[in-house]
């Protein structure tokens, strides 16, 4: 899958040079004048400096955690799934993701479910063209009868590693944030088989799996 970066982002990166330039340029003169006497005009210069720098600091975190999610502009494959029963009730779950990455866990149960968060933009970020965005959450095994569910061994990998600040997180405790609304969850579910392989996309609507072969074709007949 390619991956462009739209224009809106090359301007936004170039902004955040230009100010952690201009934040640079005004703390070490701000010392310098420090330095020489100038003790009002150089504390102003270093305290505007730190300022801009620190916001450069705080984007800095905020795009390394959002280098872990996706654009999503249309409806598009995010993971393959592959399964192989080892006992009853138990199966090797094999998760390739979008970047090829290949994630494999024994999930318990009779269904498996993919849940994922989703970032979207609003007001002037949709304005200025930038896409959803999503994030693979977690994988985990589902239990078809309830009382199982509540009582048996549960299984599940976290597929949310990324660093940086968690700005999903972030954006949902602090819903007054512009721009963001991180409000949006999505997950699906379908059985889990010997031999069974899914195609999990997502769309602007959510997460959407589809059987790949005859295997889980049929699973999903007599689900």
């Amino acid at each position: 899958m390619s991956f462009q970066v739209p224009v809106s982002l090359w301007i936004s990166g170039l902004v955040v040079v230009l100010v952690a330039l201009i934040g640079l340029a005004l703390f070490f003169g701000g010392w310098k004048r420090f330095l020489h006497g100038k003790f009002a005009n150089g504390f102003g210069r270093v305290i505007i400096g730190a300022i801009l720098l620190a916001a450069v600091g705080l984007t800095a975190a905020v795009a390394i955690n959002l280098r872990s999610y996706h654009r999503l502009t249309y409806e598009q494959p995010v993971a393959d799934l592959a399964f192989t029963q080892l006992a009853p009730q138990e199966f090797r779950a094999s998760l390739t993701d979008a970047r090829g990455r290949v994630r494999t866990k024994v999930l318990r149960g009779d269904e498996w479910e993919l849940s994922a968060r989703v970032l979207k933009w609003t007001g002037p970020g949709a304005l200025l063209g930038f896409n959803a965005l999503y994030h693979l959450d977690r994988l985990e095994g589902r239990y078809r009868n309830i009382e199982q569910e509540q009582r048996d061994y549960h299984t599940a990998v976290d597929l949310s590693g990324g660093g940086g600040l968690d700005v999903w997180s972030f954006a949902r405790a602090h819903a007054w944030l512009p721009w963001v609304d991180a409000s949006y969850g999505s997950a699906t579910y379908l059985p889990m088989a010997d031999g069974a392989e899914y195609r999990v996309s997502m769309s602007q609507t959510g997460l959407l799996a589809r059987p790949t072969n005859a295997a889980a074709q049929q699973a999903v007949a007599h689900w």
